[in-house]
């Protein structure tokens, strides 16, 4: 009888418990229900138009960040920052009219908007901004050697991601121009590629012309190292005929690549080379090792003044280039064949595996072949670069300099000596 009563009271206390609770839990949120914030009182008119003021509205173009105005009991969004707010008469308030805010100085805008156009400044974009090229010690201004052709300022940037080459052309001071009224513009090549160029705006009535350009290549990671970027500065007479004041060849090289585009790189003009034609005609390349790669390139450009045998049928001219070892045959490639002509352009890359203890013994041979009836070739003339064991000359010097600059294109032009017969 004792335990029954004992559980009688115990549920009659736990019921009271959570019949206390429960009201509790009631009670707060009834409170949180008639609970609210009174809003702070407004500000008077003196107040308000106080903010009104230019020097204290916030502006978009300073950075300052969203805040509360006292005279508004809300934050004012990003969209409406920077406007002045008047109270109306009914309560509201609305945006009263002013001027657009004042555009930081290093934006460069134009002094008034076009037609249809909002009265938010515009700004230019594309164009070189020549103080980020100023320096404080600039010592390429600081003379001219005799004979100096000319003087030419430029940057190089290239994006790895985008494979775009950014020139920026820049300059060009002190040209000898053979009339009095000056103009002149610039082409740009990527070598070896000669048939695809940029060109520069003229610039009339002076030899100190300002060009602030800007252009673009598009070219692969892979070559961009091979390639040479060729600046040809002319002047275009009152005949509208260009002629050639001086060029300037520029070797893409891994480290110029990766350095800063607004740095300035500066050449003096170089003359053209206008040496006569040789008996059997002349053949262009390029020449450049990898020490790393163990690779031998070989660029072949272009040939001129052929003498073709116009008796032996076809006129197709195609060059054959061969690495020799010990006067012993390694490997062989061809460029393609060009019709009916005696100054062809090819423009073409061949690779050749070589171990740098072997440059001693190796050597290229470059033939120049023409197609006859019955497809069979006949030379029309040949070079032979290499180490002091088979060359003199040029050929010599050409080959030495390639190993002297190891990754880098050599440009040369080479007489054809007399063909043999096969």
């Amino acid at each position: 009888m004792a335990e029954q009563l004992a559980l009688v009271i115990g549920c009659i206390i736990g019921g009271l418990l959570l019949l206390i609770g429960i009201s509790c839990c009631l009670w707060k949120r009834l409170c949180t229900t008639f609970t609210y914030e009174e809003l702070p009182e407004t500000a008077d008119t003196a107040t308000s138009s106080s903010f009104s003021k230019k020097e204290e509205r916030p502006c978009r173009y300073a950075g300052i960040p969203s805040v509360r105005l006292p005279s508004v009991p809300f934050v004012v969004p990003p969209s409406h920052q920077g406007r002045d707010w008047v109270r109306l008469h009914g309560g509201d308030w609305a945006v009263a009219p002013q001027d657009p805010c004042p555009v930081p100085e290093h934006i460069t805008c134009t002094s008034s908007p076009a037609a249809g156009q909002t009265s938010l400044p515009l700004c230019v974009m594309g164009s070189i901004n020549p103080e980020l090229y100023k320096s404080s010690e600039d010592v390429s201004e600081a003379g001219f050697p005799d004979g100096c052709l000319g003087r030419l300022w430029f940057s190089v940037e290239y994006q790895q991601e985008s494979e775009r080459l950014l020139v920026d052309l820049i300059k060009a001071q002190h040209l000898q121009v053979p009339a009095e009224t000056c103009s002149t513009l610039v082409k740009l090549h990527l070598l070896p590629d000669k048939r695809r160029f940029l060109q520069s705006k003229a610039k009339r009535k002076t030899c100190n012309p300002q060009f602030d350009e800007s252009f673009i290549f598009q070219v692969s990671s892979k070559s961009v190292a091979q390639r040479v970027l060729k600046f040809s500065v002319y002047h275009v007479n009152k005949q509208r005929k260009h002629q050639l004041l001086g060029q300037v060849l520029f070797p893409l090289k891994n480290e110029t690549l990766a350095g800063d585009r607004h740095r300035v790189i500066w050449r003096d003009l170089e003359a053209e080379n206008l040496e006569p034609l040789s008996e059997f005609g002349d053949l262009q390349f390029c020449l450049s090792y990898n020490d790393y790669l163990s690779r031998l390139t070989v660029v072949v450009l272009r040939a001129k003044g052929l003498q073709l045998q116009e008796d032996r049928g076809v006129v197709s001219v195609f060059v054959k280039v061969s690495l020799m070892n010990h006067n012993k045959f390694v490997k062989c490639k061809r460029t393609s064949a060009v019709l009916g002509s005696v100054n062809p352009v090819y423009n073409e890359t061949f690779s050749f595996k070589a171990d740098a203890n072997e440059l001693d013994t190796a050597s290229l041979s470059l033939v120049v072949l023409q197609i006859t009836e019955g497809d069979k070739s006949y030379p029309l003339g040949r070079v032979v670069v290499g180490p002091y064991m088979y060359t003199r000359g040029k050929e010599l010097e050409h080959w030495n300099e390639m190993l002297r600059k190891p990754k880098e294109l050599v440009k040369r032009w080479h007489a054809l000596c007399r063909p043999m017969e096969p």
